[in-house]
């Protein structure tokens, strides 16, 4: 017999839909479960082919246990050794070489040195260029850490004084300084075994519960187009990535879809924000996977996917930038949170609505800090602050008093 487990934390409603699904397919010699752990010896099979992951990125210790249950022959979904080497920063930068737009992106030191280093630590730092930076990414931009999720950390700025504010309070962290993109229509995409995708219009600027509850406004031949686009561009992502159950984000501006967030390989699927037609699509496509992984899986191998950058890195290949052939499907707007509906399609409307611009995004009570010495606009002659380490900051110069950096409404934890 071989066995399907799921690992969770807090979520209620995926996991156990998960399980009675591959167990109500009653697939010969395949049954399902919520995983159970008791000791863990290295390089000792843990009796699971195929394990859902949905905790380990915050839980060190399942990180480990998975690993090592990969090498003795697992199907990890996703692939933890690639899950604790992706970062942000990184997937931005492959999206580029897949041929993906993203939003224009620098990445910052810390602003303070990071424990048991010192100045000496940091002699190959140059000093930072904020005017260069706001130059090159404008305003209003985002600054986020370079790995993690949640919307944790994350500050939305509109000048150069809250910018400063906002990197005055990021301590150790290493942060991205990325453009806000104004979008007229906003999309998240489930990719299920780099081939099957569900494209869910969405509302980042909603509450939480609600953000699946919108339409698409780009209608018609237009509005064709830009799902055909989506779907190429996720699949490239996905497939680049490696991962076997993830979300891709996509701001459209100017009828171009560009990747905001892309590497969720414990992305929501809770019935009551993704809504029941979407959690339908999301539970059987993942039983599926899971049932397919077990079937396909060699006891005692490497049954791990990885994606074509450390595919091609292997055998000296250039990234593919053209996805292969898949399926997709768009998501129904959500017009309640526990609504029970049937699965489906919508087709999109003959009419073409006119683009709107997007409006400001809520933010609750701003960060406070004081201004560190940076190199001002060209009106003030104040030196620069140090990226994150060269020495200690220096005493702070006074700045003139702005709004404070608005950190970014909280977005529900993955």
């Amino acid at each position: 017999m071989k066995k399907i487990g799921i690992l969770f934390g807090q979520e209620n409603t995926f996991p156990q839909a998960f399980v009675d699904r591959v167990n109500q397919k009653a697939v010969d010699g395949i049954t399902a479960e919520f995983v159970k752990i008791e000791q863990v010896e290295q390089a000792v099979p843990c009796g699971y082919d195929v394990i859902i992951d949905r905790i380990s990125q915050d839980v060190p210790f399942y990180r480990a246990y998975l690993k090592n249950a990969a090498l003795t022959g697992t199907s990890i979904i996703n692939n933890p050794f690639w899950w604790s080497a992706d970062e942000k920063f990184f997937n931005n930068a492959l999206a580029v070489q897949l041929g993906v737009p993203v939003p224009k992106t620098l990445l910052l030191p810390s602003k303070h040195r990071p424990d048991d280093t010192s100045e000496n630590s940091f002699r190959n730092l140059a000093m930072f260029d904020w005017e260069k930076a706001f130059e090159r990414i404008g305003f209003p931009a985002f600054m986020k850490p370079h790995s993690g999720g949640g919307w944790k950390s994350v500050y939305k700025v509109d000048n150069a004084e809250q910018a400063w504010r906002a990197y005055d309070e990021t301590g150790q962290l290493v942060m991205l300084y990325q453009e806000a993109i104004e979008f007229e229509d906003y999309f998240r995409c489930y990719c299920l075994g780099g081939k099957h995708v569900l494209i869910m219009p969405y509302e980042p600027r909603n509450a939480p519960h609600e953000r699946y509850q919108t339409t698409m406004k780009t209608q018609g031949e237009a509005g064709q187009q830009l799902l055909d686009t989506i779907k190429d561009y996720t699949l490239r992502l996905c497939q680049g990535l490696g991962y076997d159950f993830n979300t891709v984000e996509f701001a459209v501006r100017d009828g171009v879809p560009i990747a905001i967030d892309f590497g969720n390989p414990a992305p929501d699927a809770d019935v009551n924000s993704v809504g029941a037609e979407n959690f339908e699509w999301v539970v059987e496509h993942a039983a599926q996977l899971a049932i397919e992984r077990a079937q396909a899986n060699q006891g005692g191998k490497t049954n791990l996917t990885w994606g074509s950058f450390v595919q091609d890195a292997v055998s000296g290949a250039p990234a593919a930038a053209k996805a292969s052939a898949a399926d997709v499907q768009v998501g129904s707007p959500v017009t309640e949170t526990n609504d029970l509906g049937a699965t489906g399609a919508p087709k999109p409307a003959a009419k073409k609505a006119a683009p709107k611009k997007a409006a400001d995004a809520p933010q609750p009570e701003p960060p406070t800090g004081e201004v560190p010495v940076a190199k001002a606009p060209a009106a003030k002659k104040a030196a620069a602050p140090k990226a994150a380490a060269a020495s200690a900051p220096a005493k702070k110069a006074a700045a003139p008093k702005a709004p404070a950096a608005k950190k970014a409404a909280p977005k529900k934890a993955e």
